[in-house]
């Protein structure tokens, strides 16, 4: 690397204290979500407000669990359920289809990629009158069907795994597939498949945060005896009051996955976010 490329890269100290501010922007809404969850409802008006944690987590969330209107446990249990079978299907879905448009000829193949872009433009909210009435229709109604079928097939997850695909997997890969006797399927399964993993882990991890965050179209489809996660912390408040501790507690503990699937995969978000950049 040359002189004007090192100076390029250099970190000056301002660069340092702008992520430190951005990292303490970032983490400060979840340390006091943690501060709220281990307080007393009193403690919460204090002036000044609380900032070190407290004893009292245990009580707030086994006041939240005891909430017979939000039914926690079953939001969660229902929310994994959801967000598993989704990611799963989308991940394979996507890679399949992008696999497919990138690199395998079929009449109509342009015309098909357009009509998925087209339905990328379209707001989500657009369609959740006409897809309630189908749910309405196939008695999938306070059912996880309602939440899951709709969402096995993402568009954004075709186009990425495709754009992918087009620069990770050259056509001479393919052809000697071919010329060793594979079939499209066994090309898929063991050429594509494990090129494509980088952009399935990131597009994998998206779609398990997004589904697991989602709370409009759950709320609009289940009923507090089924809900999922986040319908499960709107009816926590549904009261005179709202008892934040309880709340907060609550939402503690559903943020708990998130963390842990961020954890053990964020390399592989970072690495595939990054794959295609310049390189020195």
């Amino acid at each position: 690397m040359n002189s004007a490329s090192q100076r390029l890269w250099r970190t000056s100290p301002l660069m340092y204290v702008a992520l430190v501010l951005a990292v303490l922007f970032s983490i400060y809404p979840f340390y006091y979500m943690v501060v709220i969850a281990t307080r007393s409802l009193d403690s919460i008006n204090d002036v000044p407000p609380p900032i070190t944690p407290a004893g009292s987590f245990g009580d707030n969330f086994g006041r939240a669990l005891d909430n017979e209107a939000a039914n926690f446990l079953t939001g969660l249990v229902n929310s994994l359920i959801v967000s598993t079978v989704v990611t799963v299907s989308v991940v394979i879905t996507g890679s399949l289809a992008g696999f497919a448009f990138a690199k395998l000829r079929f009449r109509g193949r342009n015309i098909l990629l357009l009509a998925i872009i087209v339905t990328m433009m379209i707001p989500t909210q657009l369609g959740l009158i006409p897809l309630w009435g189908m749910i309405q229709d196939f008695g999938w109604y306070d059912t996880l069907y309602a939440v899951t079928v709709p969402f096995l097939v993402s568009a954004f997850g075709v186009f990425m795994m495709r754009q992918y695909a087009i620069q990770a997997i050259s056509d001479e890969l393919i052809e000697a597939g071919r010329v060793d006797g594979a079939s499209t399927f066994r090309i898929y399964w063991n050429i594509v498949l494990p090129a494509l993993r980088p952009a399935a882990a990131v597009l994998g991890l998206l779609t398990f945060m997004e589904t697991w965050n989602s709370y409009l179209w759950p709320y609009a489809v289940l009923t507090p005896e089924n809900p999922t996660l986040q319908v499960s912390l709107a009816f926590l408040s549904y009261a005179y009051y709202t008892d934040y501790s309880q709340v907060f507690a609550a939402t503690a503990v559903g943020t708990v996955p998130l963390v842990i699937v961020f954890i053990l995969f964020g390399r592989q978000i970072i690495g595939g976010i990054m794959e295609g950049a310049v390189k020195s």
